[in-house]
């Protein structure tokens, strides 16, 4: 299984060499543009000032587990309240920015407006916010699309994010660890009780890596975690499978008083 791996992981960085080749030659014959507006910048892959000046990136004190930011720093390996009442199955999640009015373009655009230019950018971002996590992994995976959502979209936003980071940081990147079962409804609308129910038994391990995740440190990659109802899913699927630990790691989260893991 390994040197499957191994194997995959050459095609997957010669493909990525290629990649970033030509977008150098296409860098220098087309001018740097801000992420978030569109303005002239210095370097490819970075914010205006007036967007950078928007954007809320976290920092500690948060939350040791699902990394909701603290108004105050209430001392260190600390949980919110949620998080003490009902520990998730993930270990830890961090994330790069909130979730708001400021970024939200900046997510949709990735996410739905193929502006995949940005991922590179968003890798490198994650891959600082989320050093401490990766330092502990064996592999980076994705979070799922059902692939009629995948046909429809084209690309897993999720996917081209762990990919970046697992460049950034040189950790394995297994983009087909999970499966997604049954395409759920939109998790647009529904409270936090509404998106666990929906999420239930909606992930599966690939056959191809029964055995081959036990005892491994996996960090999960998505773009957004809103009430972690997914990404808990997912953690529950890869610790039934005999994974060691799970943590979790996005471009986004929502931080609210409503947030529940």
């Amino acid at each position: 299984m390994d040197s499957e791996l191994a194997a995959g992981g050459v095609g997957r960085w010669l493909g990525g060499a290629l990649r970033r080749a030509g977008s150098g030659a296409l860098g220098a014959v087309l001018p740097a543009r801000c992420l978030g507006c569109g303005k002239l910048v210095d370097a490819p892959g970075a914010l205006c000032g007036a967007c950078w000046n928007e954007i809320d990136f976290l920092a500690p004190p948060f939350c040791a587990c699902c990394g909701i930011p603290f108004e105050v720093d209430p001392g260190e390996d600390l949980l919110c309240g949620l998080c003490l009442k009902r520990r998730p199955a993930f270990g830890r999640a961090r994330a790069v920015f909130r979730y708001d009015e400021e970024s939200r373009r900046l997510i949709l655009g990735f996410k739905h407006g193929d502006r995949l230019h940005g991922a590179p950018a968003f890798g490198q971002w994650m891959a600082r916010a989320g050093a401490a996590l990766l330092d502990d992994a064996d592999w980076v995976a994705p979070v799922p699309l059902h692939w009629t959502r995948l046909f429809r979209r084209r690309y897993n936003q999720a996917a081209l994010l762990a990919h970046a980071i697992g460049r950034a940081r040189g950790v394995p990147v297994v983009p087909d660890l999970l499966l997604r079962r049954r395409r759920t409804p939109s998790q647009g609308g529904l409270n936090a009780t509404e998106r666990q129910r929906n999420m239930r038994g909606a992930f599966a391990l690939k056959p191809t890596y029964a055995g081959a995740v036990e005892g491994k440190r996996v960090v999960l990659v998505d773009d957004v975690l809103t009430t972690g109802a997914t990404v808990n899913a997912c953690a529950e699927t890869l610790i039934a499978a005999g994974a060691a630990a799970v943590d979790i790691l996005t471009l986004a989260r929502v931080a609210r008083a409503q947030y529940v893991a």
